[in-house]
């Protein structure tokens, strides 16, 4: 379904606080075939989670 083509987290468990925290996504790298991106836990700031999403070519166009 496309409404599931991409999906971004909201919380996550982060390890530091001990339970699921509300997230923040932050772009990390831009590559050529996509963009990487990680989620921080918004209480302690630590990193808990990654996602990347995926282009056509270097338009930067998402694939859907």
């Amino acid at each position: 379904m496309r409404q599931f083509d991409e999906l971004n987290a909201t919380s996550l468990y982060c390890n530091n606080c001990g339970a699921s925290m509300p997230v923040q996504q932050r772009l990390l790298l831009i590559l050529p075939d996509g963009n990487l991106y990680e989620y921080y836990c918004s209480q302690c700031g630590s990193v808990v989670g990654d996602k990347k999403t995926k282009v056509n070519d270097a338009s930067g166009i998402k694939l859907f």
